[in-house]
């Protein structure tokens, strides 16, 4: 009786040893025939990106005027470009323009426009121009006065973010921020902001910065690349500009080069030039 029951246990033991083979290579089988499966099933489509341009200026208003073209002219040609390359070459990239025309979409629509679209980046693009400076000449009566003369001698490129501590320099602020007085209700729509009156900067200091740290990090990757390509960096300012106040996303104002330079102007109209630029642009958003 002893020997049968051993002989019993052994069959029973050889059988559970069959069936949890059996059983194992179920699993393997199941779990090779789900990776071939999974090779050719559809994968989610990242989430789209959303990237507002902006071209400075426009319609009513050139901005800043070289001896040969207009700043809002140049600013656009740029712009198109940009967006063209950007779709073609970044895939699952969406972008979307406040102006593709020689119009004037008002200041505070532009960065509207993007958060209506819950864009993740709004790029505005512009020109930049020297303004005046001061030199020594003898007048008629042979007596040294001081003269304003237009700076012509002013190059390179620098890119803005939103900001309140450099108040000291607003001469580009104010300059970018005049386009306000072009505007029908210009008071009603910004709170009785004066862009020509420095006292009135002072609303730009209760703004949140929710996005600052991401805007300059993308200011900077623009200025890295504006300098590989050759080009003079004059580094990151931050400005208290309208164009970026309510932009609920990382948001810059990049001046591409000075259009009140007669040798800036002639790389800025180029197509040689253009192109340069957009690269830069290109790769700069890419590495963000």
């Amino acid at each position: 009786m002893k020997n049968i029951s051993m002989l019993k246990n052994k069959e029973y033991t050889k059988n559970r040893i069959i069936k949890i083979s059996h059983l194992l290579f179920g699993l393997c089988l199941f779990t090779v025939i789900s990776s071939f499966t999974t090779i050719d099933s559809p994968t989610p489509n990242p989430k789209q990106r959303i990237i507002v341009l902006d071209a400075g200026h426009g319609g009513r208003d050139p901005g800043a005027v070289g001896k040969s073209s207009k700043e809002k002219d140049i600013a656009l040609k740029i712009t198109l470009k940009l967006g063209k390359r950007l779709e073609e070459e970044l895939p699952n990239t969406k972008v979307i323009y406040t102006r593709k025309t020689d119009i004037y979409p008002n200041l505070y629509e532009r960065p509207q426009l993007a958060n209506k679209h819950h864009a993740d980046l709004f790029i505005s693009i512009h020109l930049n121009a020297g303004g005046t400076t001061t030199r020594r000449v003898k007048n008629k009566q042979g007596k040294w006065v001081t003269q304003k003369v237009a700076n012509s001698s002013a190059r390179g490129t620098e890119t803005l973010v939103l900001g309140y501590n450099s108040m000291g320099n607003q001469d580009v602020a104010i300059r970018e921020n005049a386009s306000i007085l072009l505007e029908e209700n210009h008071e009603e729509n910004y709170g009785g902001f004066d862009p020509k009156d420095p006292s009135s900067y002072i609303v730009f200091k209760v703004l949140k910065r929710k996005y600052r740290d991401r805007s300059i990090h993308l200011a900077k990757l623009i200025q890295a690349e504006y300098a590989k390509a050759g080009r003079v960096n004059r580094g990151i300012k931050e400005q208290p500009l309208a164009v970026l106040k309510t932009a609920g996303m990382p948001a810059v104002l990049t001046e591409v080069g000075f259009i009140s330079n007669s040798e800036e102007e002639k790389y800025l109209m180029s197509a040689k030039g253009q192109d340069a630029i957009v690269n830069s642009l290109f790769n700069a958003i890419k590495k963000f």
